[in-house]
């Protein structure tokens, strides 16, 4: 078998990258296609054939796994495109998820939102109440049986869910991750009464201490569960009918694939799945190219997303809020805002230009796609600006129609703020590149980081249009574009350069030092787990790496840090070097000085990650050097484009990146056409293709006008 599949399922579109081990590497783009995704992941895959000059069966054939990941569980929870589930808890607890803690105020909210408090609520409940049932039974914090679990009080609450046409029931009892066995005795009674119902068990999902984000997780969990496990298994009997060899994986928050019969009983694991996929994708090129310190941005359709790789190693939470609800997923850290090439530009009430987060998507798509979109975008403010080839998007096979986007920004922006359309097109890639720049602010500067020892990747179908703006913005000087084989489907070559990760993880709240005997106990029964998942993945790994951690937190804090603990047999020694871990990693997040070690130090969740390594490289090949670094050959002429509104249009090379060469210099300001995406070289920047493709855009600092 000689082949890795990425396959990045987005809201516009769906990319895919095949690499043979060998330096082959290729890529394709098609049109997401909801709400039967499966046929958009075929379409793409019939052109990775197509690239091959193989039939897709006897690529499929040579496959050896398939790495896929989907926006489609994110999106159905944010925009709460969710069937209707159960809940059943421990009673005297059902309150609990409506009741929010305090956290429902503030949890999702920007600071703005946080200071009008009289327009703060906790209206947002994941179901209605009459879905919400308890169930007699209770365990302690140390795991003893208070009360017994009442069976027939659980049947009778089951039967009252499934006659409301209830399908899927998220089972969340008091303190179950310490003792999980009234847990699993529930699932038992539902399979008794209707084994085609979908459970999911708080003490699997999310085994860890404070009930709200527990139970939250564990409702998300199965809200999403039955329509993933519905659309992999009829994605996987398609691929399997087409002859796919290996495994198809699924791409997880946490940055690694688990396979896909695994995927729904945890489901909440891959909403992130696509968003990690361009930070693993930069890790992986950053690798190959020396750098530790990136800024990972990706623009697609929908979304603008920005991960960090710092000294390395990507940044990791173990939290993300979706909704106003927290939910306890471990995850590389990835912000998003609504402001990819689909977002709509629209005038709010105080006549001022906003952007996103609303999407024009893949359907009906912007104005100029010609297929019924009336709200401009900002593709349809890059095709009147020039940016874009009049032809069209993909080499021509996307047509785009520039009178549809000039009567769209005519008509919402334009008149409404008394600018032409012209101008007003200006204003909207402003707007654009300052609140992307804005996202990277908020990522890089507030986590304590100088952006100046960075350097930006920007990827994605619509982000090398602005990245030299947006990463000015913030001051770092250089952005590379990935190009090469890959371009527009960065992400999906970070799905084909992931490894398979999986995380356990078990709530045990003590104070530190703990008894090492506690801890090695918790350790190593969190590492069988993961072991014996990784057995059941059906590959063969080159290696496997299992690393520990413990989220530790000074009394009477809720703030809580993810801190490495040692391999091997631990003894007091490593139990106190870990408390020493916490404050160093505490300061660097909070500040010299910030910790208050006479509070006392808790350690309250311990995590194991296993990472199987496969047998893979994906090294991108390297391309021939130019015989000289002028990149005339590769103009193709001219247009009239305009970055910036003062300056009006400018007459502005073209060059096709096909003929670009290892070596080559573009001086800005200049466009860049690949078959996958459109690059903008700056005012007062120079771009160079490295020796993989790549397009370097560094800022001439001494040709920037002087204020």
């Amino acid at each position: 078998m000689a082949y890795v599949i990425g396959v990045d399922v987005g809201g516009t579109f769906t990319d895919a990258v095949l690499d043979d081990g060998n330096g082959l590497v290729v890529a394709g783009k098609a049109p997401s296609t909801p709400p039967d995704y499966s046929q958009g992941v075929m379409d793409v895959l019939d052109q990775l054939a197509e690239h091959l000059g193989r039939p897709l069966e006897d690529m499929l054939a040579d496959t050896h796994h398939i790495a896929h990941g989907t926006t489609s569980s994110l999106n159905a929870l944010v925009m709460g495109q969710v069937p209707d589930v159960g809940f059943l808890t421990t009673k005297g607890h059902r309150d609990s998820i409506y009741i929010m803690n305090v956290e429902g105020r503030y949890l999702g909210r920007s600071p703005e939102q946080l200071q009008n408090v009289m327009a703060q609520s906790k209206s947002h409940g994941l179901i209605p109440k009459e879905h919400a049932l308890e169930v007699t039974e209770r365990v302690d914090r140390d795991g003893r049986v208070i009360v017994a679990l009442d069976e027939d009080d659980v049947r009778l609450q089951v039967t009252a869910l499934l006659d409301q046409g209830i399908r899927a029931i998220a089972v969340s009892l008091l303190w179950s991750f310490r003792n999980p066995a009234h847990e699993r005795r529930i699932r038992e009674i539902v399979a008794e009464i209707d084994p085609s119902v979908f459970v999911s068990l708080s003490s699997e999902v999310s085994p860890r201490i404070r009930e709200f984000a527990r139970n939250a997780t564990t409702i998300m969990s199965t809200q999403i569960g039955p329509g993933l496990r519905d659309y992999l298994g009829e994605l996987e009997a398609r691929l399997r009918s087409a002859h796919l060899a290996g495994p198809l994986l699924v791409m997880q928050s946490n940055g690694g694939a688990v396979e896909a019969s695994e995927a729904p009983a945890n489901a909440i694991s891959t909403v992130g799945s696509v968003l990690t996929g361009g930070v693993i994708g930069s890790l992986s090129l950053g690798r190959q190219l020396g750098h530790e310190n990136i800024i990972a941005t990706d623009a697609g359709g929908t979304t603008f997303l920005v991960g960090l790789v710092v000294d390395g190693e990507p940044v990791r939470a173990s939290t993300t809020i979706i909704n106003h609800h927290p939910i306890n997923v471990p995850t590389l850290e990835v912000h998003a805002i609504g402001a990819g090439g689909g977002a709509i530009a629209w005038v709010d009430a105080g006549g001022n230009l906003q952007i996103g987060p609303h999407s024009a998507q893949a359907v009906p798509g912007p104005a100029c796609y010609g297929q019924g979109g009336t709200e401009p975008t900002n593709t349809d403010a890059n095709l009147v600006l020039g940016i874009l080839p009049s032809r069209g998007l993909l080499g021509g096979r996307k047509p785009l129609d520039i009178a549809l986007a000039r009567e769209a920004i005519r008509t919402r922006i334009a008149e409404p703020l008394g600018l032409s359309v012209e101008d007003a097109a200006a204003a909207i890639y402003a707007v654009q590149n300052a609140q992307t720049g804005d996202l990277l602010r908020k990522t890089v500067v507030e986590a304590g980081h100088d952006p100046r020892d960075f350097i930006v990747y920007a990827f994605g179908g619509s982000g090398p249009a602005h990245c030299g703006f947006y990463a000015q913005e913030i001051g770092v000087s250089r952005v590379v574009v990935p190009l090469g084989q890959v371009a527009s489907a960065f992400s999906a070559y970070g799905l084909a350069s992931s490894d398979v990760v999986l995380a356990r993880e078990l709530s045990d709240p003590a104070a530190m030092p703990v008894d090492p005997a506690r801890a090695e106990q918790n350790f190593k029964m969190l590492e069988e787990q993961v072991r014996e998942q990784l057995e059941r993945q059906g590959l063969d790994f080159a290696s496997v790496i299992v690393e520990r951690e413990i989220d530790m937190r000074y009394s009477m804090q809720l703030a809580e840090v993810a801190t490495p603990v040692e391999a091997g047999q631990l003894t007091s020694t490593e139990m106190v070097g870990a408390a020493e871990s916490f404050e160093r990693r505490y300061a660097e997040l909070y500040g010299k000085d910030s910790g208050f070690r006479e509070a006392g130090i808790q350690a309250i969740t311990y995590r194991v990650r296993g990472t199987g390594v496969l047998p893979f490289s994906t090294q991108l090949p390297e391309l021939a050097d130019a015989d000289s670094s002028d990149a005339g050959t590769a103009r193709v002429g001219s247009r009239p484009v305009c970055l910036d509104g003062r300056l009006g249009y400018v007459d502005t090379a073209v060059y096709d990146y096909t003929g670009l060469r290892a070596g080559h210099v573009v001086p800005g300001p200049a466009i860049i056409e690949v078959p996958t995406t459109t690059v903008v070289v700056p005012h007062h920047t120079t771009g160079r293709i490295d020796r993989l493709g790549n397009l370097v855009i560094t800022v001439d600092t001494a040709d920037l006008p002087q204020e």
